[in-house]
């Protein structure tokens, strides 16, 4: 840990030491390893399998990750009311906040709480008050447990990161707030991501920025937009898949060559050719350092080694360094001269 600061100042200390680096992206591995549905995305694991989330925070941590997240993205009660399981919303959350309390005591890594998009919240009086509920509900849980700061993620409409952020403030914690840009560099009321942001440091927000539904390639651009508007640091966490410009989101890649998929919609489940290497994300972390974020990390799709390399590239030599790739002992590609004499003796030089 790079920083030795207690209390609500952990967050803000270890960002003026240095870059952050937080790793999301909780959902889809965990769905890839077969303990999440994909659709509902809801993070029953927590309970039926704790052990399994707790090794996933470790494997983060491993790979350079500063801060573990409790595993409560999308935890909320209308998620849990739509899959008939309300009943074990406050257990999950509590849960999963344990999980990553413990986690984070073993390498004294920062603890974060984490709120999301509710799915409610639109212009109406009535969907404000119920999203602004369950945000208070969240945050409740994650004061009582004694987290460093909550991270507020995935939002489309800039007003509900403003309300979740109110929350977060009300509870006296430090609060991360992300914004999710669609295929328009634009919040859902139209706001510029400057003013969106803007608002938020405004608001009291200790990081502000963006998160999920870009790829690298098409969230860079939009990074020095934000950093012009805040004095306060900047946040970055795509997916690590290829969007590009006609495609700018990882929903709306398309892939028309793949006929086993019931539409040409690889999203969520067939996103696999799209995935960007350990070394494009190297890239990007340089990049958008260099361009002024202080606050790096994957969100949905990130696995460890992406992290490890993410990290690698801020200058980092996290424990998972120690097995970072060394091909010149490779068998058949390497430049030791033992095994390459070994392999011409077999007739196999590639």
């Amino acid at each position: 840990m790079a920083a030795s600061a207690d209390g609500k100042g952990r967050l803000r200390a270890l960002l003026e030491s240095g870059p952050v680096i937080c790793a999301e992206g909780y959902l889809f591995e965990l769905e890839r390893r077969g303990y999440v549905e994909a659709g509902p995305f809801v993070p029953e694991v927590v309970l039926e399998h704790p052990e399994v989330v707790a090794q996933l925070h470790r494997d983060f941590v491993h790979a350079g990750s500063d801060v573990v997240p409790a595993f409560t993205y999308y935890a909320h009660r209308e998620k849990m009311r739509l899959v008939g399981k309300e009943q074990l919303l406050e257990e999950i959350n509590r849960t999963a906040l344990a999980i990553a309390k413990e986690v984070a005591a073993e390498r004294d890594s920062l603890v974060a709480g984490d709120i999301c998009n509710t799915n409610v919240f639109a212009e109406d009086a009535e969907s404000r008050s119920a999203a602004r509920a369950m945000f208070e509900e969240q945050v409740g849980w994650a004061a009582d447990a004694g987290v460093d700061f909550v991270i507020g993620e995935t939002f489309s409409y800039a007003e509900e990161a403003l309300a979740a952020l109110a929350a977060i403030k009300a509870a006296g914690l430090p609060a991360a707030i992300t914004i999710a840009v669609h295929q328009h560099a634009v919040t859902r009321e139209g706001w510029t991501l400057a003013d969106a942001c803007r608002r938020l440091e405004d608001g009291g927000a200790d990081v502000v920025g963006l998160n999920c539904m870009r790829g690298p390639a098409t969230m860079l651009p939009l990074l020095e937009e934000i950093r012009k508007a805040v004095t306060v640091h900047v946040a970055a966490l795509p997916v690590p898949y290829r969007t590009h410009d006609r495609e700018p989101t990882f929903q709306s890649l398309r892939d028309p060559d793949c006929a086993c998929l019931p539409s040409e919609m690889p999203f969520p489940t067939a996103l696999d050719p799209f995935m960007c290497n350990r070394y494009e994300i190297a890239e990007f972390a340089r990049a958008a350092h260099a361009a002024g974020v202080g606050y790096l990390g994957l969100c949905c799709g990130g696995a460890p080694h992406h992290i490890r390399s993410l990290a690698e590239a801020l200058g980092r030599t996290p424990p998972a360094s120690r097995y970072s790739p060394d091909m010149s002992k490779h068998a058949y590609f390497g430049t030791d001269a033992t095994l390459r004499k070994e392999n011409l003796a077999f007739g196999r030089e590639l």
